[in-house]
């Protein structure tokens, strides 16, 4: 089987970095991706999918990204679920693992 999930698109906010009990680092953002096509009313959708990162690939992304910026991203889904109001909600992620910065205010503010 095979779980493995490529996106281009741009942070909705500023990612943050935080940290578990036992010392992990984490941070998780939502992912504003585009699709290819154009509604019925002409305009083109938007997805908006929440990505989940761990350590490394975590604090590198803190660092580098802002608002606004263009990342692509490979990782695998994550479905889980839990209890609300006595009713089971579902929720679907994009566990990274690999990012790539393809446009950063920093390297702007640079050249």
């Amino acid at each position: 089987m095979l779980n493995q999930t490529i996106l281009v698109g741009r942070l909705t906010k500023d990612p943050e970095l935080l940290e578990t009990d036992n010392g992990k680092k984490r941070t998780s953002f939502v992912l504003a991706v585009s699709r290819q096509y154009k509604n019925t009313e002409g305009t083109y959708d938007t997805d908006f999918i929440r990505c989940i990162l761990w350590n490394n690939i975590a604090a590198k992304t803190c660092d580098y990204c802002k608002k606004g910026d263009i990342v692509g991203i490979k990782g695998r889904l994550e479905t889980s679920s839990y209890e609300k109001d006595g009713e089971i909600k579902y929720s679907c992620d994009v566990i990274a693992e690999k990012v790539t910065f393809l446009s950063s205010r920093k390297q702007e503010e640079a050249e």
